[in-house]
Formats: C-alpha cells, sequence, structure tokens
C-alpha cells in the first residue's frame, strides 16, 4: 500500500528519488517542495490557468477603473450597502422587473449585514446616514410581512445592532 504523502493529502506512491535530490544525492525536506518543484508534483500544479492567462489584470489603466486608494471609504460603505439593500429586496421578492424569488434565510442574513455595517460606520456616513437607515427600516418592515411567524419586535434581523 502506498504512503501518504504529507504534503500533498494525495495518496501518492513515494519512491527513493523523491526523499533526495537527483543531481547531488542531499535529503530534500518534503516540506520544502512546492510549485514548480522537479523533485515531485505539488497539488497546486494541476490547477488549470485561465486560457487568458492574467493579461487581463494589466487592463486596470482604463479611465472607468479607479484605484480603491482613489476611492473615499465613504462612497466604499455606501456602496457596500446599497449592494446589501438591493440584494436583501431581491431575496424578500420585491425586485422590480423580476419573478419574484423569497428566501427568508438570506434575506435576514443580508439585513443583519446591512444594519452591523450601518452601526459600525454610523459617525462616518454623515448626509447619508438617514436615507440608508429609513431603507434599513423598509427592509426589516417588509421582512416582517413575509413572515409566515413574525419575529417579536426588537429580535428582527438586525434590529439589536441600531441604536
Amino acid at each position: 500500500m502506498p504512503d501518504i504523502d504529507p504534503t500533498s493529502a494525495t495518496k501518492t506512491p513515494r519512491h527513493d528519488s523523491e526523499t533526495s535530490d537527483s543531481e547531488s544525492g542531499a535529503p530534500v525536506d518534503p516540506r520544502a517542495t512546492g510549485p514548480g518543484s522537479t523533485t515531485k508534483a505539488h497539488p497546486t500544479d494541476a490547477i488549470p490557468l485561465p486560457a487568458h492567462g492574467f493579461d487581463n489584470l494589466d487592463d486596470l489603466d482604463d479611465p472607468q477603473v479607479r484605484e480603491l486608494s482613489e476611492i473615499p471609504a465613504i462612497e466604499v460603505i455606501s456602496r457596500a450597502a446599497v449592494m446589501l439593500m438591493s440584494a436583501s429586496a431581491e431575496k424578500l421578492g420585491l425586485a422590480p422587473d423580476a419573478e419574484p424569488h423569497v428566501d427568508l434565510d438570506e434575506a435576514r442574513r443580508l439585513i443583519t449585514a446591512l444594519a452591523g455595517l450601518l452601526a459600525a460606520s454610523r459617525e462616518y456616513l454623515g448626509a447619508h446616514r438617514q436615507p440608508l437607515r429609513d431603507g434599513l427600516k423598509t427592509l426589516q418592515a417588509a421582512f416582517r410581512e413575509a413572515s409566515a411567524y413574525p419575529d417579536e419586535p426588537g429580535k428582527g434581523p438586525g434590529e439589536g445592532l441600531q441604536t
């Protein structure tokens, strides 16, 4: 029965050539081998790269794409909040121009995440705070209305996170 190679989590037979350097005969630490090693295969060697390689990552000079370091934190937070609001609305079946699909478990997670984000960034939101908070309250009310067995007041998604 073959030994289990501790570096790859797959059953591979060990040969004497795998435990020593083929040119010098010096012992090789099996943990020191990695991708591209000539002594033996590594589990990640078999992961295929996309056909385009990584060329697409170099096309970030497009003026439409801004560096994250140039985007103000409040804009990142606001965009994340809007994304959570949109996803929550979709999970509550409120998406316009779409077939209603209700998934209350997913909606609960998204609404709670939104409440946590707004609570954690409360002091930075400025003028954005009230509209985002109103959106959260609307989603919480829609969640309660969509639930066959509504949570008790104060126990709904994200309700304990807001002050």
